[in-house]
């Protein structure tokens, strides 16, 4: 099998357009045309992972964190970025990195620490805006079910639990086409007025040239009459954070021992129990404390993320109770994540869960 194979179906599930700005998620190492034996699934590349993955002789290894995050300008042997690439390099193993855009899916790191901490009733935190258009596109009355056909097979039309999604209204087209057309209705230089459907279909962005290649292919015109356009609107379905329910209200301490097991937590740093139950609880796999303010316009009681510091606490303001887990701690089951869907969809490939503690923070 080759790496291009692997990584269109992490690009399908987890779309690199949705990454932010400052990541360098994506193939980091390697080409995508090379073949692969075995791939091996960690959180981060260190040198420790590179020997792992050449003892396990697997020539790809899938991270969530980027090795690389920065312009690079020279690489020697002192740096442990130097010392990973080196050695990847030397071995040919390919990098690979799915990092914030598996942060901002539904299915993502959010959605893993939600199942293990018990919340249901899910919904995104911080949803984001302009990742969808609408394609408006005019055609014969008659050929109108084809072509909506071919747009939601592309995956125009889904919103939220609903798909094959549109608006439509019918009207006369006209036109006329010049003597080198060659017009699927009527003849060059001679008017021609048409029954047509207007038809409107939510895209989201990563689909559009999809859709816009389905849209030609089962449209009739020669000249197909569209336009695309971007939406501000949020997207319920993509974002940061999430934020749901437990089964039901819990006592705070009580849920901080479950807490501790369910995510394997050595201590967890938190503000002031302001609240003796909770019950709606936001999480944020990784650096979270940006999703602080939307947490407490949610009426979240407690929210679960990492790397606050110092002055991030006093904003929970008696509003709401900040529980820093750790960043390693909040998204290290992003492996099993990543693990369970790649196995699922490559029944006979070897994807092996690496073995390494790269925590860089240690507890006495």
């Amino acid at each position: 099998m080759k790496i291009k194979e692997i990584t269109d179906f992490l690009e399908s599930w987890a779309p690199p357009s949705l990454q932010e700005p400052y990541d360098n998620a994506g193939l980091i190492m390697g080409d995508k045309s090379d073949e692969v034996n075995a791939a091996l699934i960690t959180l981060d590349v260190t040198e420790g992972v590179v020997d792992e993955a050449i003892n396990e002789n697997c020539n790809l290894i899938i991270a969530h964190h980027p090795l690389i995050f920065k312009g690079i300008k020279r690489i020697n042997k002192s740096h442990w970025i130097d010392k990973c690439i080196r050695k990847a390099v030397r071995n040919d193993i390919a990098v690979y990195a799915i990092h914030t855009n598996l942060d901002n899916i539904q299915t993502g790191v959010n959605l893993k620490i939600c199942e293990r901490i018990g919340l249901s009733n899910l919904k995104v935190l911080n949803p984001k805006s302009s990742t969808l258009s609408k394609l408006t596109v005019f055609v014969p009355f008659e050929n109108r079910h084809e072509l909506l056909d071919g747009l939601f097979q592309a995956g125009a039309g889904q919103i939220g639990n609903y798909d094959h999604c549109s608006f439509q209204m019918n009207g006369i087209g006209s036109f006329r086409g010049n003597q080198d057309a060659n017009p699927a209705i009527g003849s060059p230089g001679i008017d021609e007025n048409v029954n047509e459907t207007r038809i409107e279909v939510l895209v989201h962005k990563h689909l559009e040239g999809d859709v816009l290649r389905a849209m030609s292919a089962h449209h009739p015109y020669e000249e197909v009459a569209y336009y695309l356009s971007e939406l501000r609107n949020k997207n319920q379905e993509t974002g940061s954070g999430m934020i749901g329910y437990l089964a039901q209200e819990t006592r705070i301490n009580d849920f901080f021992q479950s807490l501790k097991k369910s995510m394997n937590l050595h201590i967890i740093k938190h503000t002031k129990l302001i609240k003796e139950r909770i019950n709606k609880v936001a999480v944020c796999g990784g650096s979270g404390s940006f999703l602080l303010s939307p947490a407490i316009k949610a009426g979240a009681d407690l929210f679960i993320s990492s790397d606050f510091r110092y002055h991030d606490y006093f904003e929970a303001n008696d509003d709401i109770v900040i529980a820093d887990i750790g960043h390693y701690e909040s998204e290290i089951y992003t492996k099993d994540l990543l693990h369970d869907a790649l196995t699922k969809t490559f029944t006979k490939f070897a994807f092996r869960l690496s073995k390494v503690d790269t925590n860089p923070i240690k507890y006495l």
